[in-house]
């Protein structure tokens, strides 16, 4: 099947991946119009979207998922929702795991009830392969049982056991993506990339929990949108997708690759306490997205390149980040490994 679409809202359009998304839309199918709303937390950041301030077919909207009455004004105005607004960080859920509840499970509600009043086209729930759970053999299929282990992906699996209901009781034309974990520009310097980047740039350590073999699917920012824009146009209502590349890498072999191309001595790696219940691997089956006619066009090799020098070319995007609140939290978060 193949959809088209006039009007599509963006939720959680200022972050990391939606605002590629948007990016991703003004190119490729510039005659549909955008709105985006999003919270501006401290991971939203309207320097994402500033290419298209003023463009005909854009405007950005300042507000919250929760706020019903406000998500219901702008769904009257749209065809479908693509739904990126999301507390997204697994160390930052162990600290305040009410926050990631709240948007990441009343939030995503009140989209669905949105999208299911205005008889919307399509509702598009981004997810993740951490709902899940750590995978110590095999890969996980879209059919298998969620196991979640952190606050952050319990609420994930939550918000989408809201939608999958709201589907199932109210014929909401449901589809969902589990992507792997995403890196690229304009990645908000908490997530473990961005972090040994940037640190390795100011030649501060670079901290890797307990011995850094944790292993994760690394796929790059734009095959990801690629993803989802084949998903909302052409998937049938009620499917589910895992986007990922396929291949493993651990933490140690990101930090080590990050140095090497950075060409920095390897002693600024730190290992540090690790993260509590920490899945130690997570591993995609993604042939239903490759039957789809999906494929990931950016090695993580060439990925990683140009992801360092992204941030090596706009310190002014990055440095202003990185500023009291967020060492606060990085001193929480990273505590001396207790050998």
């Amino acid at each position: 099947m193949t959809r088209s679409f006039k009007r599509l809202l963006i939720a959680g359009g200022a972050g990391f991946i939606g605002s590629h998304f948007v990016r991703y839309l003004r190119a490729a199918r510039s005659d549909v119009e955008i709105t985006v709303l999003d919270k501006l937390t401290y991971a939203g950041n309207l320097a994402n979207l500033v290419d298209f301030e003023g463009q005909a077919g854009y405007r950005f909207v300042h507000g919250d998922i929760c706020d019903a009455e406000l998500v219901d004004s702008l769904a009257a105005q749209a065809d479908a929702i693509v739904n990126f607004a999301a507390e997204t960080h697994v160390d930052r859920s162990l600290m305040d795991p009410f926050a990631f509840i709240e948007t990441d499970v009343r939030g995503t509600a009140v989209l669905c009830e949105a999208a299911r009043k205005h008889d919307h086209q399509a509702f598009l729930l981004v997810s993740t392969d951490e709902v899940y759970g750590e995978v110590r053999q095999g890969r996980s299929e879209e059919d298998d049982v969620f196991r979640p282990r952190s606050p952050y992906s319990a609420s994930k699996a939550a918000g989408e056991h809201i939608a999958h209901a709201y589907a199932a009781s109210f014929g909401l034309p449901l589809l969902v993506t589990r992507g792997s974990n995403t890196y690229g520009p304009f990645q908000y310097p908490e997530k473990l990339i961005p972090v040994l980047i940037t640190n390795a740039i100011d030649d501060l350590r670079l901290p890797l929990y307990n011995d850094g073999s944790a292993v994760r699917d690394y796929l790059f920012v734009d095959d990801h949108c690629r993803g989802i824009d084949q998903v909302l146009h052409e998937a049938p209502s009620g499917s589910v997708f895992n986007i990922g590349t396929g291949a493993e890498t651990s933490g140690l072999q990101v930090a080590e690759a990050v140095l090497e191309i950075m060409a920095k001595p390897r002693s600024l790696i730190e290992f540090v306490a690790d993260r509590p219940g920490h899945d130690y691997r997570y591993a995609l089956d993604v042939a239903r997205i490759t039957a789809l006619g999906w494929e990931p066009q950016v090695t993580f090799a060439d990925g990683l390149q140009r992801t360092v020098r992204w941030y090596q070319d706009h310190p002014e995007w990055w440095r202003p980040l990185k500023s009291g609140e967020y060492w606060e939290y990085y001193r929480r978060n990273y505590r001396p490994l207790v050998s």
